[in-house]
């Protein structure tokens, strides 16, 4: 089934404008523009319209696809809060305004939050196992853990590690297990150890590098780590959710990937595109997915 998926029903957030390669977000009571590349049409409202409702703007340096700076008004704080809910789950995140543009949350997300959560409440194992690689500051990690799993959350940046732990102790969560390594090789050494998980979560970047300087090359590494989560994923309860966001990489190649690479177990599988729509009712795309799992809808 091929599927697009929203955000919806999310009063901290709200994508209010995109166009001209930018977008026009509201993260609780502060509205942030910032470079979006996928967002090639017009803007839907008038220029002067964003410049009296952002309080923070991010311009690149010049030279730089991703670093540049921010100005903000006055009032607009570095750091702040935001809350999530759904259903009896409840999250609070931290964000902040980054140097290559982010905030710390990708809000597009949403959707694969409410499956993680949903999926690992339905899962027969008392305490589910779920691995997070990529994982960012947590959004998914915290998903899991508000759902009673017993979470791995590896990311090979400290510092992003550091961000994650203070979103799930706002969120009042505890007890996951934090890990700084290099995906590729951590997945490697967990398929020697003979370690299974029930939930295994990836959003790999295009591009990155590990805590020694390893290299992360999408299309040169996925095929790989596609296979050493087959090996890590428990064979009878279980789901697994990739998320990928790459201009120009189709949706086809997780189709591809997942079907060769799990056969059988690609049970009640959803492929498709996450995307948020805006004010001017355009949909903005970022992001194909794959997700599939044991557990009947």
């Amino acid at each position: 089934m091929y599927s697009f998926l929203t955000t919806e029903n999310w009063a901290d957030y709200e994508l209010v404008d995109s166009g001209n390669f930018e977008k026009l977000e509201r993260f609780g009571q502060y509205y942030v523009a910032r470079p979006e590349p996928q967002a090639i049409w017009d803007k839907h409202l008038p220029e002067q319209e964003w410049q009296r409702m952002a309080n923070a703007v991010f311009t690149r340096d010049k030279g730089s696809q991703e670093k540049g700076q921010w100005k903000l008004k006055k009032g607009m704080p570095e750091q702040w809060f935001i809350d999530y809910k759904y259903n009896e789950l409840k999250l609070r995140f931290r964000l902040g305004l980054s140097s290559f543009k982010h905030v710390g949350l990708f809000p597009e997300q949403d959707s694969n939050w409410k499956f993680i959560y949903n999926t690992t409440r339905s899962l027969k194992t008392p305490q589910p196992k779920v691995l997070n690689m990529f994982a960012y500051t947590g959004a998914a990690t915290l998903a899991a853990k508000a759902a009673g799993a017993d979470v791995t959350h590896l990311d090979s940046i400290k510092q992003v590690n550091f961000w994650a732990r203070d979103n799930m102790e706002a969120s009042n969560l505890d007890n996951v297990r934090w890990i700084v390594e290099d995906a590729m090789k951590y997945a490697r050494r967990e398929v020697k150890r003979g370690n299974k998980y029930n939930g295994i979560i990836l959003d790999p970047p295009s591009y990155g590098r590990g805590p020694n300087g390893e290299k992360w090359q999408l299309e040169d590494e996925l095929n790989e780590m596609i296979k050493l989560c087959r090996e890590m994923l428990d064979g009878t309860d279980y789901f697994l959710l990739i998320n990928l966001y790459s201009m120009g990489f189709s949706a086809l190649v997780l189709d591809n990937l997942m079907r060769e690479t799990f056969g059988e177990m690609v049970k009640n599988e959803e492929l498709g595109e996450l995307y948020l729509l805006d004010g001017g009712k355009r949909k903005l795309p970022l992001g194909t997915f794959f997700r599939f799992t044991s557990i009947k809808k």
